[in-house]
């Protein structure tokens, strides 16, 4: 809108009036290019004026009076767009009751329309009146048609995602889908929708009846087998029975995709990869699914398979649609996952040693937001190159915006010297840092391990009991206490307590099982132990736990399935120490 001395032009207001409540006629005629029969307008020179005056004192502030003006002209029209302008100032200057009492009006007057009760039935759940909003909801479903009753069903309930009592909510939404709960067509989503709001209300029992009625009358349903994904939860009878035959069959690529999220979310590595290999089979053209099989891959040190999924990933990515020659490669801000794509290159291609490659794909991103990953790559290839120093001082020289930006850069630099087994340097940044960070317990948990590494295994131990005492629920401190204890023969009655008390806060961590693994394995109880290296290992293979799981064989008597483990090891991370000096002192050679 242009104005002249901070006041709006008359005319735009005018037009805007006009355009609100004209003649019905002119738009036919528009789009037809033949003249409307004549129509009488509701646009009577007083309405006009009346509409005009309502826009004035809006512009003005006066908001009591532009609701007032536009409410006696919406009702003596009466028009839609009236109305809905009268909610539209009203809900300008927060007066809900103002707004509630225009959408009663509006459905009242005109009963058929879909769009008052839209408007009534927010304001009633925004005001917390949901009982009020029932009528509402049963009307609009009541209008829809059978082909978007489902669309409409969907549309309804997440307004009532809204209130702040779930569980009322969800008692509510289900008398509300009465009708539609035992019907093959709308049952299924009309259960998912009120199974997602019993699971809001953490009634996750409740949640998981929903999936099952809703599975009954539909085991293909979309809408069931989303709700199952939701309700996966290694702490509770879940809903994966529910999903093996959603799964098996014709599965939409955006739901399987979201299963693969979850198990990753349950730290289920090994299965998230057989998901999404499989929507990489059945739809290759499905980009995220290749940059999510990229990172897992990346993850289990697959890094050939890893670079080629990233190089998919990326080809696959829409070409930028633009003819301005000034909006190049270089002024367009990278997409999230390009970026992740690009820096997970960037790592590949460090570890091949080619720092050149490295730089090449970081020169690729345009993300300032992402500057401090950008810069921690960066100086990984300086440290490659020989240059710590000049590595730890591009990652001291990044600008700070607040508090988190130099608590990150601690971060990154600690994780710098950690790639390049500079251990007492990063115990000395931890103790400078915590100068600073003083009640910070995962900079303390971080010098502990910076301790172990060192031999300082008493420091260690004291500093881990500290970080278990501030926090109780620091998982990793009792699996590193725990395991330390293991390792070193000692306490191992302790150490199986403290590694059972980090499993019950991640109960599928496939490290945490490894260390109770070493805790058997030292007991004597080697049949134990190598079941549960061969759970840990399956979820995530890794180097170290290769290390553990080929002991336990060779002390099984069983040399050539060792050999193959520690094999595997070495494909993942040949650089692992406790995978080395395990070949060595086991087997004499790797």
């Amino acid at each position: 809108m242009d104005y002249y001395g901070g006041m709006p032009r008359l005319s735009h207001i005018v037009f805007a009036c006009y355009v609100m409540l004209g003649s019905w006629g002119w738009s036919q005629a528009a789009e037809s290019g033949t003249p409307a029969p004549p129509e009488n307008s509701r646009l009577t020179a007083e309405l006009f004026y009346q509409l005009v005056v309502s826009e004035l004192s809006l512009q003005n502030e006066d908001i009591a009076a532009a609701y007032a003006l536009m409410m006696d002209a919406a009702r003596r029209a009466p028009d839609p767009r009236l109305f809905q302008r009268a909610v539209e100032i009203a809900l300008r200057g927060r007066d809900a009751d103002a707004a509630l009492e225009a959408s009663k009006a509006w459905q009242q007057a005109l009963p058929e329309s879909a769009e008052a009760d839209r408007f009534l039935l927010q304001i009633l759940i925004g005001l917390n009146r949901s009982a009020e909003a029932a009528p509402a909801a049963q009307r609009l479903l009541a209008r829809a048609q059978a082909a978007d009753r489902g669309a409409t069903i969907v549309f309804v309930s997440r307004f009532f995602t809204r209130i702040s009592d779930k569980a009322a909510a969800a008692d509510l939404l289900e008398k509300i889908l009465a009708a539609d709960l035992g019907r093959a067509s709308t049952g299924p989503v009309a259960w998912a929708m009120v199974g997602n709001l019993r699971l809001l209300a953490k009634d996750h029992a409740a949640g998981l009846a929903a999936a099952r009625k809703g599975a009954a009358l539909n085991p293909l349903s979309d809408d069931i087998a989303l709700l199952c994904v939701n309700l996966l939860d290694p702490e509770f009878d879940n809903a994966q029975a529910l999903l093996t035959p959603y799964l098996a069959g014709k599965t939409a690529p955006e739901i399987r995709m979201g299963y693969v999220r979850k198990l990753l979310e349950l730290q289920r590595y090994a299965e998230a990869l057989s998901q999404v290999v499989k929507l990489n089979t059945v739809k290759p053209d499905y980009p995220e699914a290749w940059l999510v099989r990229g990172s897992i891959e990346w993850q289990n040190q697959a890094v050939a398979q890893a670079e080629q999924s990233l190089k998919r990933y990326l080809a696959l990515l829409p070409a930028p649609a633009t003819t301005d020659a000034a909006d190049d490669e270089q002024s367009r801000e990278t997409s999230p996952g390009a970026v992740q794509a690009y820096l997970l290159l960037s790592q590949i291609s460090l570890k091949n040693h080619d720092p050149v490659q490295a730089l090449a794909y970081l020169g690729k991103i345009n993300s300032p937001q992402d500057t401090a990953k950008i810069q921690l790559r960066r100086a990984m290839v300086l440290a490659q190159q020989g240059r710590l120093d000049d590595a730890r001082a591009l990652i001291r020289n990044l600008p700070e915006k607040d508090a988190d930006d130099a608590r990150n850069k601690i971060n990154l630099e600690l994780q710098l010297l950690r790639d390049n087994r500079q251990e007492q340097a990063a115990y000395s940044l931890l103790e400078q840092a915590l100068k600073s960070y003083a009640g910070d317990v995962d900079l303390r948990y971080e010098l502990a391990m910076s301790a172990e590494k060192l031999g300082r295994t008493d420091e260690m131990e004291k500093i881990l009991r500290s970080v278990i005492a501030a926090k109780p629920d620091y998982h990793a401190a009792y699996n590193a206490l725990g395991y330390s204890l293991a390792d070193r023969n000692l306490r191992l009655s302790e150490a199986r307590d403290l590694i059972q008390k980090a499993l019950e806060f991640a109960p599928e961590d496939p490290f945490i099982l490894d260390s109770l693994a070493w805790v058997e394995f030292r007991s004597g109880n080697l049949t134990e132990s190598l079941a549960l290296l061969q759970k840990a290992f399956k979820a995530r293979p890794d180097a170290e736990i290769a290390a553990h799981l080929g002991e336990v064989l060779w002390a099984l008597r069983r040399p050539e399935q060792a050999s193959a483990a520690w094999r595997e090891g070495l494909e993942l991370n040949r650089e692992n120490e406790t995978l080395k000096s395990t070949i060595l002192r086991l087997r004499g050679s790797l």
